[in-house]
């Protein structure tokens, strides 16, 4: 079956910043699909996730995996495959604590995976062995001891070997020994051997630089292997989230009708709101007519308070008038009850002349 999606989430990716172990690197500028994949063919557990076509997250699930959450909506977790640690921040705490409850089960299942892998290997191990045949032949990769090379380093010095022990030889041999003959026959020697070790030693150049290019070629060999596989890697990842590419999909195209209908619901509220704003204006113009009625009744009724307090002044001075009128009534009242009372004295005096005369 291959490999296959089997939990979606959003969140921020983050990586630690390998220079300085402490701040960490946004690997992407939004938020980005991170998803749990289960590989039934190796049996293993991966979280990936892929900004465009570039994967940012790429780490398999070990059992020694631990994932740590350092605040409500933040966790990390740390790859040593990857020697790095990987950030994730969440909108909100559920879906961090969905994150985490899932990468404990999923690790769970790597460690059983691991377990049943290990009794599996052990079986095989205590299994019996069969012995090989007599006379059978070495193995091909059995390394073959080299002949011993100190005599060839580059210089004249000849090689120190002990002869046999031979009797004493004549002395016609020694003679011999001693002749011009041989003299110019060991000379010849000597110089076939100086120009073989210095072929030896411009061969032993010439392999020590093809030996540096080897290697080069090699390195570079092994960079362009690694970025094959890890394009390879990417291609697998855009190919396993396919589904979930068709989720989003689904998804985005059910966001797109929800957000249709707002707009329809919008658009009849704007429709609402303008007829509201209408009927607004109206009653301005109503408000504008009262406010001038008010203004001109206003105005009246000052014309009125005016004419008001022209009368009580008119009244107050009529009562005034009126006070003095009848003070003057009460002084005149006054003086003639005074002169009727002399009267009534000058009356009673005239009668008692009168009856005394």
């Amino acid at each position: 079956m291959g490999e296959q999606p089997i939990y979606s989430t959003r969140a921020h990716a983050f990586q630690i910043d390998p220079n300085t172990k402490k701040n960490w690197v946004p690997t992407s500028k939004h938020a980005v699909t991170v998803s749990y994949f289960y590989d039934s063919t190796r049996n293993v557990y991966r979280i990936i996730s892929l900004d465009g076509t570039k994967a940012i997250i790429n780490s398999t699930i070990s059992p020694n995996m631990t994932f740590t959450k350092t605040s409500q909506k933040f966790g990390q977790w740390a790859d040593s495959r990857a020697n790095t640690v990987y950030g994730l921040g969440f909108s909100t705490e559920h879906h961090l604590t969905k994150f985490a409850e899932k990468f404990s089960e999923y690790k769970e299942a790597a460690r059983q995976a691991k377990g049943k892998s290990q009794d599996g290997k052990m079986e095989l191990a205590t299994s019996p062995s069969q012995e090989s045949p007599a006379g059978e032949l070495s193995s091909p990769l059995t390394p073959v001891t080299p002949p011993a090379m100190d005599n060839i380093n580059g210089t004249d010095d000849p090689c120190d070997i002990t002869p046999d022990p031979r009797p004493e030889p004549s002395q016609n041999a020694l003679a011999f020994t001693h002749s011009p003959s041989i003299n110019k026959h060991w000379e010849a020697e000597l110089s076939a051997l100086k120009g073989n070790n210095a072929k030896l030693t411009a061969t032993l150049l010439e392999s020590t630089a093809n030996v540096k290019q080897w290697k080069q070629q090699l390195a570079a060999y092994q960079e362009e292997a690694e970025r094959l596989h890890k394009r390879v890697t990417e291609l697998e990842c855009q190919n396993s989230q396919t589904p979930v590419i068709k989720s989003q999909k689904t998804e985005l195209n059910q966001t797109i009708e929800e957000l249709e209908s707002t707009l329809k619901d919008k658009e009849e509220e704007m429709e609402r709101l303008k007829e509201e704003v209408e009927n607004a204006n109206e009653l301005l113009e109503q408000r504008h007519s009262l406010t001038q009625k008010l203004q001109e009744t206003e105005l009246h009724g000052r014309v009125l308070e005016e004419q008001l307090l022209g009368a009580e002044q008119r009244l107050e001075e009529s009562q005034e008038e009126q006070e003095n009128f009848r003070k003057s009534l009460r002084t005149l009242l006054e003086m003639l009850d005074g002169k009727i009372f002399e009267l009534t004295e000058l009356r009673d005096s005239l009668a008692k002349l009168i009856e005394g005369s």
